[in-house]
């Protein structure tokens, strides 16, 4: 399975790059920072995309230095970056002019904080071609000295689907509300009617599998629950009826409890790299949204490394989050969380796990 493709962008389609960040991310950031790699020549394609929280004033020199660390390991020949608020315009010092003072003009928000991570990027020898402030479906340019980019002006955000918003589609992001919509698509509601079911079917398959342990040893039970996985993936497989892809309850808890054992859950990330990519997604999707804890955090752990092989960094994110709640002392998602943090491109999870597959088969 290839890599996503890589938006290509031309100069001066500032505009379309504001309004494709919710795709480039996989939702709407909201009072947020985003630096976006440009790489190639000229700096022409888009590479790495990442957001934080917008700081309090004390830790934004430190906030910079960490984005300015992580999208340097892009090696991009220039970065973006945008603020996406909706924090209103700020007043500047007032200026003296012969015997008073001119009222303060207003400026744009956050301009400290585009201020310190210009200068920790220019530490790295990377250049900002441009700082943006996103905001009511306008933007602004920092350095823009023309009326337009006045604080009480701005450029409406263009509409239709631009290249980069295409591109993301075609790699397979779903776009959400925001961060917390994300999570959402992987967590039960409180008042899911078939949660007690679920729980009753693992509560069974887990005596079922501690018996067949006893009985038939561990390589027996783990070629079984292999197995019940390559079924499952099976039925998920892409098709007219995507709520036929539902599992019923006592087979959702036999992949459950296969994926206990690390063999099993080892074997399965070699889904990710072959043809059963996005059949395998859509199953550690319901696995994670439908499995009670600590059940959940093997499924979490294979779909946020489908998710950052297609280049959604953010649901992979999401993903480890709820594999580290469900078992904080599981050592494969805490070293992919490190990885990810590390900025460890998806070409290079991709060589990792095939080593380590190869190495396991030789």
């Amino acid at each position: 399975m290839d890599e996503p493709p890589i938006p290509v962008i031309r100069l001066g389609d500032t505009g379309e790059v504001a309004a494709a960040l919710p795709h480039l991310l996989g939702f709407h950031p909201a009072e947020s920072v985003v630096l976006v790699s440009l790489r190639g020549t000229g700096g022409s394609r888009v590479g790495l995309t990442m957001r934080a929280d917008l700081p309090p004033p004390a830790a934004a020199r430190s906030l910079a230095h960490t984005l300015a660390g992580k999208v340097a390991t892009d090696e991009p020949e220039a970065v973006l970056l945008a603020v996406v608020s909706e924090a209103r315009d700020t007043a500047a010092v007032p200026v003296l002019l012969g015997a008073g003072l001119l009222p303060p003009a207003p400026e744009l928000p956050h301009r400290d904080l585009v201020h310190e991570v210009v200068l920790a990027l220019d530490a790295r020898d990377v250049p900002v071609r441009e700082a943006l402030l996103v905001r009511s479906g306008r933007w602004w340019d920092y350095d823009c000295p023309y009326p337009c980019c006045q604080p009480g002006a701005g450029t409406p955000l263009p509409g239709g689907a631009s290249p980069l918003a295409a591109a993301a589609v075609a790699g397979g992001a779903v776009l959400a509300a925001g961060r917390e919509a994300l999570a959402a698509r992987i967590t039960s509601s409180d008042d899911d009617p078939g949660a007690a079911a679920t729980a009753t079917a693992c509560l069974s398959a887990g005596r079922e599998q501690a018996a067949r342990l006893r009985a038939l040893g561990r390589a027996a039970v783990a070629t079984e629950g292999g197995a019940a996985i390559a079924a499952a993936v099976a039925h998920c497989r892409p098709g007219p009826d995507t709520a036929a892809h539902r599992l019923a309850d006592s087979r959702l808890a036999r992949v459950l409890w296969g994926l206990t054992l690390p063999e099993v859950r080892d074997r399965a990330l070699a889904l990710a790299l072959g043809e059963d990519a996005a059949a395998a997604e859509v199953l550690w999707t319901e696995c994670t949204r439908r499995a009670p804890v600590p059940l959940d955090g093997p499924p979490a752990t294979l779909l946020a490394v489908s998710a950052w092989l297609r280049g959604d960094g953010a649901m992979a994110n999401v993903a480890l989050e709820r594999a580290l709640a469900a078992d904080p002392g599981a050592a494969l998602p805490q070293l992919l969380a490190d990885g990810l943090a590390a900025c460890l491109p998806p070409s290079a999870l991709r060589a990792l796990i095939s080593s380590t597959l190869a190495q396991e088969a030789g």
